[in-house]
């Protein structure tokens, strides 16, 4: 049972599909029957919605109609259960969209989403990005949710503290004594390889501006992998920024040191979701403050 109008239903599960035929599988409805109530919504809003590409994504106003419906999901979804109990594990059938910094993932926050599936049967679709650009995931309508480094709340969501990650500059050894015998000084750091998540990550570059005022442009790998930072570091791959929670089981093995044990970087994050008067929200913003209690600062 679906109280979502049906052309609202083939709208999201086009995006979040990527094509209308994962779509018209996933509502047991033929690719023609879905393409048909895709325009009948554009026809009666007057605005074309859905950018027809591989992957399908919103236009401009397809993002502020998603922004108005993924709401709507949760609470037809608690709605069913409510109404209709002996449907309830129909009503948790749809992963709920949420987005997620990669860090974040590897250490404190699959213990959240496990204990919410076990408790109360949700399913998760989520997105990974760097926290500075997770926000735009929920600006756009594609997630319920997401936990970033922004502290405002965008038009329409609520925000909650979840404390900070705490990143160690760590490298191997044989790397340290390679590179910075003397410390991780200006003319050091300009030759040594660094290691960064990718081009939309800041922290090392952060991190060097703490350190010196110089400017330089040192030899970069780019690994998008929290978990492989460590590892690469280890193998002497270069210098990085780790989360402290992955750093201190290395270091106590002696596969990485930390290069500089006085100073650090705190990004402190944040749950944002959409405004509603919701139980499943409620549930996951619990959760989610409470896994990020036991690991964050």
């Amino acid at each position: 049972m679906d109280l979502v109008h049906p052309q609202l239903s083939a709208f999201t599960a086009v995006l979040e599909e990527g094509s209308f035929e994962a779509a018209a599988r996933r509502l047991s409805i033929s690719p023609s029957a879905l393409s048909q109530r895709i325009k009948a919504l554009e026809d009666r809003l007057g605005q074309v919605l859905v950018v027809r590409q591989a992957p399908c994504r919103p236009t401009a106003a397809g993002e502020v109609l998603l922004r108005r419906v993924r709401p709507m999901q949760a609470l037809q979804a608690e709605a069913l259960a409510e109404l209709l109990p002996e449907r309830g594990s129909d009503a948790t059938r749809t992963p709920i969209p949420l987005a997620v910094n990669d860090d974040s993932l590897d250490t404190w926050f699959v213990a959240a989403i496990a204990e919410l599936h076990q408790r109360h049967g949700y399913l998760f679709d989520l997105r990974m990005d760097d926290q500075d650009h997770t926000l735009e995931l929920l600006r756009t309508g594609s997630v319920l949710g997401a936990v970033t480094a922004e502290r405002r709340p965008l038009k329409g969501c609520n925000v909650h503290p979840l404390g900070a990650m705490r990143y160690r500059a760590i490298a191997s050894p044989a790397f340290a004594r390679r590179h910075f015998s003397a410390g991780m000084q200006a003319e050091a750091l300009a030759s040594a390889p660094m290691i960064v998540f990718n081009r939309k990550d800041e922290l090392q570059w952060r991190f060097l501006r703490r350190l010196t005022r110089a400017r330089m442009q040192p030899p970069v790998h780019y690994l998008p992998s929290s978990t492989g930072f460590v590892d690469a570091a280890a193998r002497g791959l270069g210098w990085c920024l780790a989360p402290e929670a992955l750093v201190t089981p290395a270091a106590e093995a002696g596969q990485i040191v930390v290069l500089e044990p006085r100073r650090w970087l705190d990004v402190p994050l944040f749950w944002q979701h959409a405004a509603v008067r919701s139980s499943t929200l409620q549930h996951i913003t619990h959760a989610l403050r409470t896994a990020a209690g036991n690991t964050l600062r």
